[in-house]
């Protein structure tokens, strides 16, 4: 300790004035003009960066620079980004939830209560009533403000199940299934705000055209990942179209026919959610993804749903014409090994390899009626050819229980034209 700290000191030279200080001020102005000039840099940088992009890119605005705090890099990143916000209040979580027993634990002595060692138990389990929870979930989307939302069937399949609708804004309401397809994997829900005073306007997506996509399209499917990870967001392309592929779960097989491929990531949970273009229009309903194979995801046309929605709105339920015929579309190679006079058609009562199934006309059904037999070869409905690529089914969609339509069939060797009344296709 410095005992004469107070003590009078000698007179010494006086510095010059504020050395110190001058030394720490030039230091510190050093500094704030160093930082200063990074600013500046900065800002010019920053300016010069917008002012680039601005140019590349006409439709990104000074705006929505300063409102995102974000440059977007590409008019097609800043597409992405508006889709997104826009889209996402619409997209919403669909939790399934069921009453699965409870179970408790109790002890049993295996030989009895006279047994000396009395001690000895063996630990079992009983059922101890039930109790609800959450098993799963899925993705849907508003096509409605009333709170009408579109979906997969294999989501809401389960009839002993609750449904629970999870909104962007954190809100849970009870939901109710409107109609289910018996055709195509899609199903319609409503929100039940029976108990509301006040009935919400929900915001909708916007529904677009499926009938002009093209491979390599851009597109980004959102949904709840995982059943966990609400509105996430992936981006891709469109890989394929007009694929034919069996989905599988829940102890059910369904053919799809007509189904757009993507390479966006198709997430368990991410089905019945929207698949969007970049004009954040939905175009395809995320249904299925592959076990094996990676980045291989599939979506539903919109085109194929909006039919479902209108008869829904219109009626309460999905119809869907019946022909009601056995058959196989035949290709080239069916045509050499059979020697038939064509290479495309519907050949009723033949399987694949040219055999004839066990059925061919289904009695009493529509096409029974008008005469049609087995091995006619259905060449073309209203004047529409029957391939591969246009299969009967598909074109057989595009009508109405009660529509007439006329098959020109090739029976014998001879072309005739039969007209047949579609009736409604029972489950």
């Amino acid at each position: 300790m410095e005992t004469q700290i107070f003590s009078p000191m000698p007179e010494v030279p006086k510095k010059p004035v504020g050395l110190n200080k001058i030394i720490i001020t030039v230091a510190l102005v050093a500094i704030i003009a160093g930082a200063g000039a990074g600013f500046l840099m900065s800002s010019i940088y920053w300016t010069s960066n917008i002012n680039a992009i601005l140019q590349k890119s006409p439709s990104i605005t000074k705006e929505t620079v300063v409102k995102n705090n974000y440059v977007p890099q590409t008019t097609e990143e800043q597409k992405i980004i508006n889709l997104v916000k826009d889209t996402s209040p619409a997209v919403v979580s669909i939790i399934i939830s069921k009453d699965v027993p409870t179970y408790e634990s109790y002890y049993v002595n295996p030989f009895g209560s006279d047994w000396p060692f009395n001690g000895l138990e063996i630990p079992q389990l009983r059922q101890n009533g039930t109790q609800k929870q959450e098993i799963g979930g899925g993705t849907g989307f508003i096509i409605s403000n009333d709170g009408t939302i579109l979906t997969n069937k294999h989501v809401v399949s389960d009839k002993t199940a609750e449904y629970t609708v999870l909104t962007n804004d954190g809100k849970k309401y009870s939901a109710t299934i409107l109609a289910i397809d018996s055709i195509y994997d899609l199903a319609v829900i409503k929100i039940d705000q029976s108990k509301e005073l006040v009935k919400k306007t929900f915001p909708t997506v916007k529904l677009g055209d499926s009938g002009g996509l093209q491979t390599g399209q851009s597109v980004v499917a959102i949904g709840n990942a995982l059943a966990e990870f609400q509105n996430t967001v992936s981006v891709g392309v469109i890989s394929g179209l007009g694929r034919t592929i069996t989905a599988s779960g829940g102890g059910a097989d369904e053919v799809l026919e007509d189904v757009i491929q993507t390479d966006a990531a198709i997430n368990s949970g991410n089905s019945g959610g929207p698949l969007l273009n970049l004009a954040g229009e939905v175009i395809g309903i995320n249904v299925a993804r592959s076990k094996v194979g990676e980045s291989i995801g599939f979506a539903i046309p919109i085109n194929q749903a909006k039919k479902a929605i209108n008869q829904v709105k219109a009626t309460g339920k999905i119809v869907y014409p019946f022909l009601g015929v056995y058959y196989t579309v035949i290709t080239p190679d069916l045509q050499t090994a059979n020697k038939l006079g064509v290479d495309y058609g519907a050949w009723v009562g033949r399987d694949a390899s040219g055999k004839k199934t066990q059925d061919a006309v289904i009695t009493y059904g529509p096409a029974d009626k008008a005469g049609i037999q087995q091995d006619d070869i259905i060449l073309k409905i209203n004047d529409e050819k029957i391939t591969l690529q246009n299969s009967l089914s598909k074109v057989i969609q595009k009508y109405n229980p009660g529509d007439i339509i006329t098959l020109t069939i090739l029976r014998s060797g001879q072309q005739k034209t039969i007209k047949v009344t579609l009736e409604e296709r029972k489950s």
